[in-house]
């Protein structure tokens, strides 16, 4: 069966969220982020390299470049050789430069029984990125001789994209007739020592889905609500061991999937962000009051109202004719210099739960998990990525510090709920970063 030209797309502006990223590229950041797929067989690169390659024309708005404009960038196909497949390397989410020779935003690696997409975040988020994946992985299934269905989150290669897969479903749904301000404060930032730019940390838990499930259920909130306290636990605990002058709020960065609340099949960029937060100069917080406050935090903020008005908010600054012909030289100084004195600012860790991965039944036989790596933080700090597939749970912390005790006390605490944590880690000293200890 011949597959399906998309070559009549000749280029594509970038949706809503995507227009930041490359504003905050730097030498010794860029915004990209890796999702993973661990299998229960050894992979061959060159049957990969195969499926990539049968995969990408089907997935137009990930097999592009970064082209720049007077007033704005722009996305247009790519037809270099490439991207290659490579093995794995230790410090992934390395930069992704806009003149290299191929000029590709996606990456894939290999190692073992992993697989692993990389992605500039003006292409996609994870919730768009996943879709690719999956689609990958079902491809070099089937050519390793495993009968593998589209469906649940893989795509027929044949096909035409649907074109709401290529849509910015910002501009589709930001109607309200409200847009909330913007202003926060600033809050708790971790101290600690400054990776190189190179180096990124890794420390990820593996949990039994079935033993945070009772543990949730013993709380009566979500899986999303008690991680997302149990890190403000933590961060709360390690802002009182720095022995700060003055407290300051502890808040995390959450992106949302609005696909949740919009019906969009757009591969690209749609989520807003929300900032859960405690404030210990209100008084002492124990583990359960702030299990409390998130819990209703996110219930009243996560809903289709609030979030409606939070990206009308966002696409008002585009809309604003003077912003739209203020060159962009100058767009980039503005959104560089409120990114890092204002915005960067507001949260003290981000987190990002891609949820629970659906695939066919048939490709459950032969995938193991399932992980999200948020990348480079731009600031010292850590983020964490959540994913769940079958009973197994990943939480991956990356971060550009060397210590670890954040993540040190996140995963204690889960032990001491009774949730059983396989530490894996890219760092030399794993015994340091036992959980238990």
């Amino acid at each position: 069966m011949k597959k399906a030209n998309h070559s009549r797309n000749l280029w594509y502006r970038l949706d809503l969220s995507a227009i930041v990223y490359p504003t905050l590229q730097r030498r010794n950041f860029s915004s990209v982020y890796r999702l993973s797929v661990i299998l229960k067989e050894i992979v061959d690169p060159a049957v990969l390299q195969q499926a990539l390659d049968m995969t990408l024309p089907r997935f137009p708005t990930f097999k592009v470049t970064m082209r720049k404009g007077v007033f704005w960038r722009y996305l247009e196909p790519n037809d270099r050789p490439g991207p290659f497949v490579e093995p794995d390397i230790v410090n992934p989410c390395m930069p992704m430069s806009f003149q290299t020779s191929s000029r590709h935003l996606i990456r894939l690696y290999y190692y073992q029984r992993r697989i692993s997409l990389e992605v500039f975040h003006s292409l996609s988020d994870g919730g768009g990125a996943l879709y690719l994946l999956r689609t990958i992985t079902a491809v070099y299934l089937r050519l390793k001789g495993h009968e593998i269905p589209d469906g649940h989150g893989v795509l027929n290669i044949y096909e035409e994209p649907d074109p709401e897969e290529l849509e910015d479903a910002y501009f589709r749904y930001a109607n309200s007739k409200v847009r909330p301000p913007r202003s926060r404060e600033k809050t708790y930032r971790i101290r600690g020592t400054k990776e190189p730019f190179y180096t990124l940390n890794i420390i990820a838990g593996i949990l039994p889905v079935d033993q945070v499930l009772s543990v949730t259920r013993r709380f009566r909130v979500s899986v999303t609500e008690y991680l997302n306290a149990v890190l403000l636990y933590a961060l709360m605990q390690k802002q009182q061991s720095d022995h700060v002058f003055r407290e300051l709020p502890v808040s995390l960065a959450m992106p949302v999937n609005l696909r949740r609340f919009f019906p969009s099949k757009t591969l690209r960029n749609f989520i807003t962000m929300v900032y859960p937060a405690i404030d210990p100069r209100m008084g002492d917080y124990t583990f359960e009051d702030i299990l409390i406050q998130v819990h209703h935090y996110m219930r009243y903020y996560i809903n289709d109202k609030f979030l409606n008005a939070d990206i009308t908010t966002n696409a008002a600054v585009t809309k604003n004719p003077l912003i739209r012909v203020v060159p962009l030289f100058f767009k980039d100084f503005v959104v560089r210099q409120f990114y890092k004195r204002v915005q960067d600012k507001h949260s003290s860790a981000g987190l990002t739960n891609l949820g629970v991965v659906d695939t066919p039944d048939e490709m459950k036989e032969h995938v193991e998990r399932f992980d999200v790596l948020m990348g480079q933080p731009f600031s010292a700090r850590t983020n964490c990525a959540i994913a769940s597939y079958g009973n197994v749970l990943s939480i991956s912390f990356a971060s550009s510090i060397v210590e670890a005790d954040v993540e040190r006390l996140f995963f204690r605490k889960l032990v001491q709920d009774g949730i059983h944590v396989k530490i894996e880690t890219n760092r030399k000293m794993e015994a340091a970063l036992c959980p238990t200890v």
